[in-house]
């Protein structure tokens, strides 16, 4: 029989789990506003100059294009090593300018594939995506033992993708893309178990507030990856 110590420290856990409960599912509820907010706005930016030829002539018809495709990498350097030093707000401000960049950077997307493929890509992207994010938010099994694993992967995948802008082999981008689907899908089942845990550690509101854009950060990598990747397969070229 509970003492009416026992039924109050019950009572109090009881109360404290709700909470936490609630304020978790607050924090992954702006994670995945921000992911998608920052899809939204690429997804305008992208479509606005790939179909306009006064915007995407100037970039891609010009040695300009390579700035525009490598000004993605020179930002995703940025968050990884100024990450603890951002402030919210910057942070904020850094990935919706990001999240524009990369925009101008898949306008060429409009430009090469039907917009018929490009939405049913979109969709198998977004189902998978989804499917994976939810299965790291609510399984009990320890992912970060194949962190390796997928950290070696995710680096293959890069250097090899470097290598075939010269060579232009179309069997090793068919294993590239192959590899990477797998790769980015591990990679958001670990990135939402991780912006799970972490939110459990005693971090206050500003730190918080930046856990919520960093973690929408690397979903949306691991997302737009999984989308360009697809088309290799589902994407149907203009005529």
């Amino acid at each position: 029989m509970n003492t009416p110590f026992q039924s109050g420290m019950n009572t109090a856990r009881s109360q404290s789990a709700t909470v936490f409960d609630e304020g978790l599912r607050q924090h992954m509820l702006r994670v995945y506003n921000y992911m998608g907010l920052g899809l939204v706005l690429t997804g305008i930016v992208a479509f606005v100059v790939g179909s306009t030829p006064a915007l995407y002539v100037p970039i891609f018809s010009t040695p300009l294009k390579w700035v525009v495709m490598l000004a993605p990498l020179a930002f995703v350097l940025v968050f990884s090593f100024r990450m603890q030093s951002m402030s919210a707000a910057g942070a904020q401000m850094m990935f919706w300018a990001f999240c524009a960049v990369m925009g101008l950077s898949l306008a060429s997307v409009f430009l090469v594939f039907t917009g018929t493929s490009i939405a049913r890509t979109f969709f198998i992207a977004a189902t998978m995506f989804g499917a994976t994010s939810l299965y790291g938010y609510t399984t009990k099994r320890d992912l970060s033992q194949f962190s390796s694993f997928l950290i070696m992967g995710l680096i293959g995948v890069v250097i090899a993708s470097v290598v075939n802008i010269f060579l232009g082999s179309t069997a090793l981008q068919f294993a590239i893309s192959v590899i990477g689907i797998f790769v980015f899908v591990g990679l958001t089942a670990w990135d939402t178990q991780t912006i799970k845990e972490q939110y459990a550690e005693n971090f206050d509101a500003e730190s918080r507030q930046k856990l919520a854009v960093f973690g929408a950060f690397s979903l949306y990598l691991n997302f737009i990856n999984i989308f360009q990747l697809l088309l290799t397969f589902t994407g149907q070229r203009e005529e």
